[in-house]
C-alpha cells in the first residue's frame, strides 16, 4: 500500500510553467510504474505521462515536448515539469502508482491556465 500526495498546482498564465510533485509514503524504488493523469471538467480522466523504475517515459501526444516526468527515488517523489502551458491544460492533476494488480491515486492538485 502507498499514499500519494500531490503539490505544486496553481494559477498560471498561458506560456508559463509549473512543477508538480508527488510524494509517496513509502519507497518508490520498488514501484514499477508511476504516472500523472488529469481530469478537466466534464471530461474523462486521461493519461499525461508515465515513468518506469528504469526511467523509461511515455507521454500523451498533447503534452510531448512540453512536459517532462521524472522520479527521485531517494526522495520518494515523482515530478511533472510543465512548460509552455496552454488553457487546455487546465485540469485536476492526479498522481498514480501501480503495484501489481493495485492502482493507487493521490487526491489531486488543480492546475488552471489563463489565456
Amino acid at each position: 500500500q502507498v499514499q500519494l500526495v500531490e503539490s505544486g498546482g496553481g494559477l498560471v498564465q498561458a506560456g508559463g510553467s509549473l512543477r508538480l510533485s508527488c510524494a509517496a509514503s513509502r519507497s518508490i524504488f520498488i514501484i514499477p510504474v508511476m504516472g500523472w493523469y488529469r481530469q478537466a471538467p466534464g471530461k474523462q480522466r486521461e493519461l499525461v505521462a508515465t515513468i518506469t523504475g528504469g526511467s523509461n517515459t511515455n507521454y500523451a501526444d498533447s503534452v510531448k515536448g512540453r512536459f517532462t516526468i521524472s522520479r527521485d527515488n531517494a526522495k520518494n517523489t515523482v515530478y511533472l515539469q510543465m512548460n509552455s502551458l496552454k488553457p487546455e491544460d487546465t485540469a485536476v492533476y492526479y498522481c498514480n502508482a501501480k503495484i501489481g494488480p493495485q492502482t493507487y491515486w493521490g487526491q489531486g492538485t488543480q492546475v488552471t491556465v489563463s489565456s
